[in-house]
């Protein structure tokens, strides 16, 4: 059976071009990228049909460093260009308006917005983060496959998770001991009559036998015992 052209989207940053070919569900796409072209072929869709296109790009990009990921209802390029920089006028090196070809505005990043805007997740992408996104694409090289797993690095930030340890700045709570200072409430113990403990201990003076008395009592005890015979 003759193939279908898919329809596809683009959009492009100063250094990136991403590709987006409208096929759901493809199951073993064939994929093949060159410095200047990309070719894709692969059976999707509702009807399960055949769907072929072969893209002659504008300019050149990275082999060794392409990306993609083949979602439910897409499949999805990043291309690395070889010359970083001024935007390409197209996607295509064929001047000719194709109606497969539309710009991708979820993606799209003006050459004059500020990069910080860009890389950080632009309104473009529908609230995503293009750090993400990239990490969540495969490489189409042996080697590149494994970058994705870099991706995981940003599970990192969970490290700030550590800020909780602020919380045992809690424990001055336990400065709530100081209550027990409290205790000096004890010191209405004057209020008990207004005594004052040094006039207390005066009157109490009063009492106190004097030690000569005591002398003389001792006296008194001296007494001669009478004979036991």
């Amino acid at each position: 059976m003759a193939a279908l052209h898919p329809s596809v989207m683009w959009a492009q940053r100063p250094h990136l071009v991403f590709i987006t070919i409208n096929v759901s569900d493809v199951e073993s796409p064939e994929i093949k990228v060159e410095k200047d072209s990309l070719y894709f072929k692969g059976v999707g869709g509702p009807e399960k049909k055949l769907f072929e296109a072969k893209l002659n790009l504008f300019g050149e990009i990275k082999e060794d460093t392409v990306k993609y990921a083949a979602r439910p209802r897409c499949i999805e390029f990043a291309l690395e260009k070889v010359e970083e920089g001024p935007y390409w006028d197209r996607l295509l090196k064929d001047s000719a308006k194709q109606h497969w070809l539309k710009i991708d505005f979820s993606k799209w990043k003006d050459e004059d917005d500020s990069e910080g805007e860009g890389e950080g997740g632009a309104p473009g992408q529908g609230g995503g983060d293009l750090e993400q996104m990239m990490a969540s694409m495969g490489g189409l090289g042996g080697g590149m496959g494994g970058m994705p797993g870099m991706g995981g690095m940003p599970g990192m930030g969970g490290m700030p998770g550590m800020g909780g340890m602020p919380g045992m700045g809690g424990m001055p709570g336990m400065g709530g001991m100081g209550g027990m200072p409290g205790m000096g409430g004890m010191g209405g113990m004057p209020g008990m009559g207004g005594m004052d403990m040094a006039s207390m201990m005066a009157g109490m003076g009063g009492g106190k036998p004097d030690l000569g008395d005591i002398e003389g009592e001792g006296d008194s005890d001296d007494e001669p015992l009478p004979d036991l015979e």
